[in-house]
């Protein structure tokens, strides 16, 4: 049965945290506030759980999911190299709705899907988020919502998307930016944007030097 704790509640929070942080480590999901939207979230390294977050989202590995971290550091053990450009991104928007695409590192054990040796790595702009980001490590993560279904900005509309399969919801309140992410590939020689989103492009490509566009 799911369990939905308040978050904006000082003496629940703690309790919430740690309920979401054994989840995680059991290899349950759990959905959790960011900056955007809600998030699904699971142990990037359990491949069971990421299974289980692809199928509470009704959506294949074609789809693959991305990754979530609490420090900048993080990042530096799952790619096999940070470009210059990408640490510019990284200091310019992190933590906040800008996720990059870069070549993860090879010795890597995990599988988020048909990523064809890539991972979409973003550090979320949320007190609660990056506290359980910093217990348990990266998450693979994807909106709180069935695929095709409107992404949810409050706990409420992810559990009646998204119910039992899910232990345990950290409520945060109402999302401050109510959409996605900016997604940036770093993979090709230049800076591609594959999504506009809570970061706009025209910022992206102040920070990188050049246009950069879908």
């Amino acid at each position: 049965m799911a369990t939905v704790y308040d978050c904006e509640d000082p003496a629940t929070r703690p309790t919430g945290l740690a309920a979401a942080a054994a989840a995680v480590r059991a290899g349950r999901l759990v959905v959790i506030p960011t900056d955007t939207l809600y998030g699904i979230g699971a142990d990037a390294f359990n491949a069971r759980a990421v299974a289980d977050l692809l199928a509470a989202k009704h959506r294949g590995p074609d789809m693959p999911l991305g990754v979530l971290v609490g420090s900048w550091s993080t990042i530096d053990g799952l790619v096999g190299s940070v470009p210059p450009v990408a640490r510019d991104l990284v200091e310019a928007f992190w933590p906040g709705g800008l996720s990059i695409v870069l070549p993860h590192a090879p010795s890597l054990a995990w599988d988020l899907g048909t990523t064809r040796g890539t991972v979409m790595l973003r550090m979320p702009l949320h007190p609660v988020a990056l506290e359980l980001l910093r217990e348990v490590g990266p998450m693979a993560q994807s909106s709180a919502n069935v695929s095709g279904q409107p992404p949810a900005t409050t706990v409420q509309e992810a559990r009646d998307q998204l119910g039992d399969s899910v232990e345990v919801y950290l409520d945060g309140g109402v999302c401050a930016s109510g959409v996605g992410s900016t997604i940036v590939d770093l993979t090709g020689e230049t800076p591609r944007l594959r999504r506009e989103g809570a970061v706009s492009a025209e910022d992206v490509s102040r920070v990188v030097g050049v246009p950069v566009t879908l």
